[in-house]
């Protein structure tokens, strides 16, 4: 990784957010790590598209005048692999909630699966999960989520643009997504459960790409922290 920054030009940062952080805690390490670095009050630091807690992969963090660009990085195709479990869901439809449904599987076969998961390439409307920081009425839908309300959530245009199995070893499910702007993963493994008669909740995603930019090419952020304490 390059040690020569223009952080008030501009930087284009392809960082690997860990498990367990927010967005933005990954935004609010690095801008302060960049501060510390050049020894300011103030940088401007964002994100080009939030992950959730329980997912990891790419980010792209924007830095100075660059941060100008993140609407059009945001805009662009994502890939990710995601793992599903059959057979069950869970209210934020992973795992930051337990399961609290059940349904059979012994009905599935590798076929179904198959030719059930193919059915959602194209365009559709995809309801969002209700834990979700998408706003209604001014607030955040996870909010309302976890005081119990009922919130009507309108579903969004969305584009599944591929979509391929790597693996099934039930009841888990393992593929590849490349899909628009806005589309929820969380929602596509119900959506899958649903359309399997069973359920099925997301228990692990990686975001691997974000338009022409690749996981393969991000950084760790122990490993960006090390190279702003250099000399």
């Amino acid at each position: 990784m390059k040690k020569e920054f223009q952080f008030k030009e501009g930087e284009v940062l392809l960082i690997n957010k860990p498990i367990h952080w927010t967005s933005f805690q990954v935004v609010n390490k690095l801008r302060w790590l960049i501060k510390r670095k050049l020894q300011v009050k103030k940088i401007k630091v964002g994100h080009a598209g939030t992950l959730d807690p329980l997912a990891t992969g790419l980010m792209i963090i924007c830095t100075g005048k660059k941060t100008k660009e993140i609407d059009q990085y945001q805009a662009a195709q994502k890939e990710y692999i995601a793992t599903i479990k059959l057979g069950a869901t869970t209210p934020s439809y992973d795992g930051e909630t337990v399961e609290n449904y059940f349904y059979g599987t012994k009905h599935i076969n590798n076929d179904l699966i198959t030719k059930t998961i193919l059915t959602f390439l194209g365009d559709t409307q995809q309801y969002p999960p209700i834990f979700s920081a998408i706003k209604v009425g001014g607030k955040k839908l996870y909010e309302s989520a976890r005081k119990g309300k009922d919130i009507e959530i309108k579903p969004r245009s969305i584009s599944i643009k591929e979509l391929e199995i790597l693996s099934i070893e039930m009841p888990y499910v393992k593929f590849r997504v490349a899909c628009s702007k806005g589309t929820y993963i969380r929602s596509l493994a119900y959506d899958i459960g649903r359309a399997l008669n069973s359920g099925a909740w997301l228990c692990k995603l990686q975001r691997t790409r974000i338009g022409v930019y690749s996981i393969k090419n991000a950084i760790d952020i122990q490993d960006f922290e090390d190279v702003m304490k250099s000399p």
